[in-house]
């Protein structure tokens, strides 16, 4: 069994929120005058932190794991959870509140554009000093150089000063030094992002030969599927907390469920529900594959949406339907339910109507859905909604060796055979 490289036991990181009150304007005698009572409030009561409008936040509460020689290991969590106060804390950038770090090993981390590279100095500049940095010597970097150059596709622009470079050449340089110059430990953030897609892939494939020569990663990525991909471990966190340390597949099945399901749940009451002299609606809401309350959703799995309505005198040919439309306003599809009630009328009392969506079906991205009840042949709708729920579709399984996000706003799992028709 391999040996620990990075042990956090009871880590901590506090940070202090201060709330200033907005002034329309301020004049320079004003400026003046407050820092001359800030001043004498010091010299007068030194404990005295003059700051009555600030907070403690804790960006993350008593974490503790380990994490040994080459194991790949992902962190996940909504925003704000505390990943990247994480990554800080580990990459030594951000000196912890409280708790203890042990990292045995040299680390090499690509957490924001601008970080690790000096603006004035050229790409070959700072390649040199980041393998410095990493306490190599000349004759190991230039070993390196030419294959560091040829990943980051910067051959132009080697001895223009990293300032003028764009995002994405940012990007590229600084994770082909990271990932080249032999660290025993590489820590990457959401930062490869910035980079295009065929980019993308190449990192995620270099940070997995990086695993497989016995070195250990640490991946943070809202991207489930290179998580599932990438790594064989991942933690969860959630508020400053470690919620779970498990294998990958159960740390997202966890992130996937544990939902804020307040985008999945609309709830009427007397006074706002729709409703016309027929029906009333009264509760409308989206269930994953385990019939709960999500809006997270794996590509994988079914998910339902439900609406509960009651019927307040009998009506024939009722029609109750939903829409649905994605994050930029395109029309994704549309259905209702006469052919989940064979009866022409619906007699007075609670009903539900239900469609089931299965698996593979709506690629990644975020969707709404308002709903309406219409009675055909008549055109004129006996009672619709705003757009009422909301959902985010994961793509966990990715497409493909290289993991590919599949374009469109569909991604079936397609029947794919291949076979020889003549031989060489």
């Amino acid at each position: 069994m391999s040996e620990p490289v990075i042990r956090v036991e009871n880590l901590g990181k506090k940070y202090v929120i201060g709330h200033q009150k907005q002034e329309q304007y301020t004049a320079l005698r004003d400026v003046i005058t407050n820092g001359a009572k800030s001043l004498v409030e010091k010299i007068t009561n030194p404990r005295s932190t003059n700051n009555n409008n600030s907070e403690d936040f804790w960006a993350l509460k008593d974490v503790s794991f380990e994490i040994n020689q080459g194991d790949r290991v992902g962190i996940i969590g909504r925003n704000g959870a505390g990943k990247s106060t994480l990554l800080k804390v580990l990459s030594r950038i951000t000196e912890p509140t409280k708790g203890q770090i042990k990292i045995k090993g040299r680390v090499a981390s690509l957490l924001e554009v601008g970080t690790g590279f000096h603006p004035e100095l050229t790409g070959r500049e700072n390649i040199f000093l980041n393998g410095a940095i990493l306490g190599m010597s000349k004759v190991e970097i230039k070993k390196k150089f030419d294959e560091i150059v040829a990943f980051a596709e910067v051959e132009k622009f080697l001895d223009t000063p990293v300032k003028r470079y764009s995002s994405g050449m940012y990007v590229r340089l600084a994770f082909a030094v990271a990932a080249h110059l032999e660290p025993e430990i590489l820590i990457v953030d959401e930062v490869l992002a910035v980079g295009d897609a065929a980019f993308q892939k190449k990192c995620l494939g270099k940070m997995e030969d990086v695993g497989k020569e016995g070195r250990t990663v640490i991946f943070v990525s809202h991207n489930m599927a290179a998580i599932k991909s990438l790594c064989s471990r991942a933690i969860f966190l959630n508020n400053g907390c470690l919620l779970q340390d498990a294998q990958v597949e159960t740390v997202i099945g966890s992130y996937l469920s544990e939902d804020n399901a307040s985008e999945a749940l609309v709830v009427w009451n007397q006074e706002n529900a729709p409703r016309s002299p027929e029906i009333r609606l009264k509760k409308a809401y989206i269930l994953n594959d385990k019939e709960e309350y999500a809006s997270l959703l794996d590509c994988r799995k079914r998910f339902s949406i439900v609406i509960e309505y009651e019927v307040i005198e009998t009506v024939d040919n009722l029609r109750i339907g939903f829409f649905m439309q994605n994050i930029e306003g395109i029309p994704i599809c549309g259905s209702n339910d006469p052919n989940g009630w064979f009866q022409s009328a619906r007699n007075p009392g609670q009903y539900t109507s239900k469609c089931v969506f299965p698996g593979y079906v709506l690629n990644a991205g975020r969707y709404s859905i308002f709903w309406g009840a219409d009675r055909p042949p008549y055109t004129k709708p006996l009672i619709s909604t705003p757009y009422c729920l909301s959902f985010t579709i994961e793509d966990v399984e990715g497409h493909g060796p290289l993991n590919e996000k599949l374009p469109g706003v569909i991604r079936p799992k397609l029947d794919w055979r291949v076979r020889q028709l003549t031989g060489v």
